[in-house]
């Protein structure tokens, strides 16, 4: 059993070009550069209500996945085995990519309702979870961990959203912000490793303006996605391109100006909230790329 949980010496002679490049775009699936185009692009083209939802989801997953990595504190499989030059110095389990992507796609899923999404979340999700294993970055227990833990996760947070908790949820939007706000503190002074996460906040403020920004479109905006398909989604990569480079270009702004990465990171997910949900609303409303009134 030992063997099979940490072993991995049975991957590389696995590998080859075509894999290499299938898994390593599996493994895309679970970086930042992934949130930051399907997440804004799904509110636009999607259900608004859901993809909200979805954030707060891998919000919690993420902040969830930090602690318990650097509470376990165990080591990545042997660097001879890694082919993924991109975790830094993170600690293995569980697996982030795997409790994300079978979290983020089995809650797409269960929203959804529908068997080809049931069949595609499958598929991303296994793929992203064995990605991990091909490129030597985690092994057996590191993924099934993860995968156990994004499948909990899901089960705690529909609990949540059942009806039984209609009074929590009906509570005012301002508790909510007030409640992800003071996660950052909470966080800072029980957190099992110092150093501590630099994430720490860049997540909170991603809920949080997320959450604001939402709740200011539904009632001031009120944008809904083109009946045009095509035009619909042609916009929202040009969007997203935009939003993509604002992103990035700010960020060096303040890196160039004395910030830190961790309060750069904050400011930039907050922008990349308020963009997505806010200002690329206005402006399809405002040039005519939103459904005439009263439809979706």
């Amino acid at each position: 059993m030992e063997a099979f949980l940490h072993d991995l010496s049975w991957v590389p002679p696995l590998r080859t070009e075509l894999l290499t490049h299938i898994f390593n775009g599996f493994t895309f699936l679970g970086y930042l550069p992934f949130f930051l185009i399907f997440l804004p692009m799904g509110y636009w083209l999607g259900d608004k209500a859901v993809f909200t939802r979805l954030v707060v989801l891998v919000g919690i997953v993420a902040l969830t996945n930090s602690f318990l990595k650097d509470l376990f504190q165990d080591p990545r499989p042997d660097l001879q085995f890694a082919i993924d030059k991109r975790v830094g110095e993170s600690f293995g389990f569980p697996s982030g990519h795997s409790q994300i992507a079978v979290a983020m796609w089995l809650w797409l899923a269960l929203e959804a309702r529908r068997t080809w999404v049931w069949i595609l979340a499958a598929i991303v999700a296994t793929g992203v979870c064995f990605s991990r294993l091909y490129l030597g970055v985690h092994d057996v227990e590191d993924v099934l961990g993860g995968a156990l833990l994004g499948v909990a996760t899901v089960v705690i947070y529909a609990g949540f959203l059942s009806p039984e908790f209609e009074r929590l949820q009906k509570l005012p939007l301002v508790v909510w912000l007030v409640a992800i706000a003071a996660l950052v503190p909470i966080l800072w002074q029980i957190w099992p490793y110092d150093p501590r996460s630099q994430a720490i906040p860049g997540v909170a403020a991603l809920m949080l303006f997320w959450l604001l920004g939402h709740r200011i479109q539904v009632s001031l905006i009120g944008h809904q996605r083109h009946p045009n398909t095509i035009l619909a989604f042609i916009a929202s990569v040009v969007a997203v391109a935009a939003m993509f480079f604002g992103f990035s270009q700010l960020g060096k702004f303040l890196t160039l100006n004395g910030l830190d990465t961790m309060h750069t990171l904050a400011i930039q997910m907050a922008f990349m909230a308020l963009v997505a949900t806010l200002v690329v609303p206005a402006l399809f409303r405002a040039v005519g790329l939103s459904a005439p009134a009263g439809k979706s």
